[in-house]
């Protein structure tokens, strides 16, 4: 089973009091999309979260994830993946790395992501990517670049790691932007609803 680690422990400082993790996306805050779409691919979807008690604790709460409590999710988003990795079990080959705030990535690429591991198995990261090959999300890390993993800290956000990686990252290229389209301020959101709705009409 790949485990799936979702980040969700960050403030939201730019969206001016908001939170763009309990925006509205298909009915639902964006947060339990995440989850969800994540729970369709793993039975082992373990979500870092800011410390309790927090509003996001209650969109979790009666689905199938684990909760990890990142008490310093302050300090930047390399404590949280320090954390959310150190909850590993031992012999765990590979784990998937999900971003909560890109609201357009799907199932199908979860899964196309997660497939690549065995077309491509000379790589040390696989990820999802732009059309034109820039790095997004997802991203599964093997096991052997855990312990660097364990060694971020402040806002290192794992850059250090896949530049480490050196070629062994393997892109896996999506028809869009949606690897790395987060939305992190109320203009981001606006635009993006706009622009959703009209693809509707």
């Amino acid at each position: 089973m790949l485990p799936i680690l979702i980040l969700a422990a960050g403030q939201s400082r730019r969206m001016r009091g908001a939170d763009k993790l309990l925006q509205d996306v298909d009915g639902v805050p964006l947060l339990q999309r995440q989850c969800a779409i994540a729970l369709a691919v793993s039975d082992d979807v373990r979500v870092a979260l800011p410390p309790a008690p927090h509003p996001r604790y209650d969109v979790v709460a009666g689905l199938p994830v684990d909760v990890v409590p990142v008490p310093d999710a302050a300090e930047g988003m390399g404590v949280s993946l320090r954390r959310v990795f150190a909850t590993l079990s031992p012999g765990t080959p590979y784990a998937m790395l999900l971003l909560a705030d890109l609201p357009d990535l799907t199932v199908p690429d979860l899964h196309a992501v997660k497939q690549a591991v065995q077309t491509h198995p000379d790589a040390l990261i696989w990820r999802g990517a732009t059309p034109d090959g820039r790095g997004g999300h997802p991203m599964i890390f093997a096991a052997s670049l855990f312990p660097d993993i364990a060694k971020l800290d402040g806002d290192d956000g794992g850059k250090s790691v896949v530049r480490a990686a050196g070629t062994r990252v393997h892109h896996v290229c999506f028809d869009d932007n949606r690897a790395r389209h987060d939305l992190d301020t109320p203009e981001d959101w606006a635009a993006w609803h706009a622009a959703r709705a009209d693809r509707l009409t």
